[in-house]
């Protein structure tokens, strides 16, 4: 089976300190898989780079149907990352001016066209999926931490990308709530969505991941995980 993200001798700098140096792996599809490392080892800078929010260095990133190499992505490559690949951010980042439809309506109406009625109907129904329909008229502001999350899953699923990532997506929830997170990923991955999540968060890890992957010394390895 043909790996949703292929990386493979990756390497990225900031300024003299090599944060990834050769770094290589896979992620095979329809799985929930966690990035594990220390604070400081590079699980953000991955996704970033994934996402080509960050330039590497050398090496190539296979991810949505292309290929990512050195240097600053062609327009049309950015295009098809985004459209392939849904990333939320560790604080979320919504847009503080816009309602929660209005976060989850952007991309899909103003980056591709889709038309806004749409656009509104497949909102609705991720945020219905979410458990935050009620909320679909609220502010930015107006959310719990818990919520806002659930939004910006929501957000980064309305174009239907077959890739989600979660930057350190149980940092501060209680064990309910990180119980709660790690059902609703677990049905958002299979058949052909992936779910990869950077983490620090080991019992989370054993408890709900399908596979480990291992952050250090700027490489990647593929941990054995062990049968619960």
């Amino acid at each position: 089976m043909t790996p949703v993200l292929r990386a493979r001798d990756v390497r990225l700098r900031r300024g003299t300190r090599e944060v990834l140096a050769g770094a290589s792996f896979e992620v095979v599809r329809g799985g929930l898989v966690a990035l594990m490392g220390a604070s400081g080892s590079g699980k953000t800078t991955i996704l970033r780079a994934v996402t080509a929010l960050e330039e590497i260095h050398a090496g190539t990133i296979d991810v949505a149907g292309v290929t990512l190499t050195a240097g600053v992505p062609a327009r049309e490559t950015l295009r098809a990352v985004h459209r392939g690949v849904g990333l939320v951010f560790q604080f979320h980042h919504l847009f503080e001016h816009l309602t929660v439809l209005g976060n989850v309506c952007l991309a899909p109406v103003h980056a591709y066209g889709v038309p806004p009625s749409q656009a509104q109907r497949r909102a609705r129904e991720l945020l219905a999926r979410l458990g935050v329909e009620h909320r679909a008229h609220a502010m930015p502001r107006e959310l719990s931490g818990g919520e806002a999350q659930r939004v910006a899953i929501a957000r980064a699923l309305a174009v239907d990308p077959p890739l989600l990532m979660l930057d350190e997506p149980t940092a501060s929830l209680d064990p309910a709530r990180r119980a709660d997170l790690g059902a609703l990923l677990q049905g958002l991955a299979g058949g052909d969505r992936t779910v990869l999540i950077s983490t620090h968060d080991e019992s989370f890890a054993r408890e709900w991941c399908t596979g480990v992957l291992r952050v250090e010394n700027g490489g990647v390895s593929e941990e054995v995980k062990n049968e619960k």
